[in-house]
């Protein structure tokens, strides 16, 4: 039996590095049986200062550690990897290209699941980088799909509690409730799908949560991962 050893970029939170470290490892035990689990290595950065250059706009410093992660990654003997967040895909291109490596991007698998279920027009969640710039949106519309964004307070409401609760570990009710306001307002204006667009997010909604499907692309990227890594396995 053989396994592809998956790179992981993390600790953009780490609480949703935890995640994908559960997500993929269940998964493999599932699909291989018995005690098995992933082949697996994580360069965790640091989300303290991660968050103070976002806020500060300094992506050339952020490029920069992604680029030094992904190398890290290759040098440990990664076969692919996989950058644990939605926002710092903003700088997917430039870490790929500093490898030899592929990057598994974690709007394809997302993009995926969204057609194979029969749905064109989604709202996307997540950070005020991800709902505002085009890093994110573009890639979902190079599959085909119209994505639609909260309004300004909305996008402001969803960043904040992002910032200020989700990266620490606080799940608040209040907040939940907050954010199925914003998906029924996405709703409204013709949204038939939700794109969980952070990976912290399936930390706070669920299924439950929204009159439409969600798509967590937390779970889609770490399967999306275990599919690829599983691939030559016999």
């Amino acid at each position: 039996m053989t396994q592809a050893t998956i790179g992981l970029i993390g600790g953009m939170s780490w609480e949703s590095s935890a995640q994908y470290y559960r997500i993929i490892n269940q998964a493999a035990r599932e699909r291989l049986g018995g005690v098995h689990s992933a082949r697996s290595l994580m360069v965790s950065v640091d989300f303290g200062t991660v968050e103070r250059l976002q806020h500060a706009g300094d992506w050339a410093s952020l490029t920069a550690m992604m680029v030094e992660a992904a190398r890290q990654l290759e040098r440990g003997g990664a076969d692919f990897f996989l950058i644990c967040t939605n926002t710092m895909h903003r700088m997917a291109e430039e870490a790929a290209a500093a490898v030899a490596i592929p990057l598994l991007h974690i709007a394809d698998p997302t993009a995926a699941a969204v057609r194979a279920a029969g749905r064109r027009r989604v709202g996307l969640l997540g950070t005020a980088f991800t709902m505002e710039q085009d890093f994110y949106k573009g890639r979902l519309a190079g599959h085909g799909l119209e994505v639609l964004v909260p309004e300004a307070a909305d996008r402001a409401l969803v960043h904040r509690v992002i910032y200020e609760e989700l990266v620490a570990g606080r799940v608040l009710e209040a907040s939940r409730a907050a954010y199925r306001a914003v998906i029924e307002r996405l709703v409204a204006r013709g949204a038939e799908a939700i794109v969980l667009g952070c990976t912290e997010i399936m930390l706070l909604v669920h299924e439950e949560d929204s009159p439409v499907p969600l798509f967590d692309t937390t779970t889609l990227h770490a399967l999306a991962a275990v599919d690829r890594a599983l691939a030559s396995a016999g």
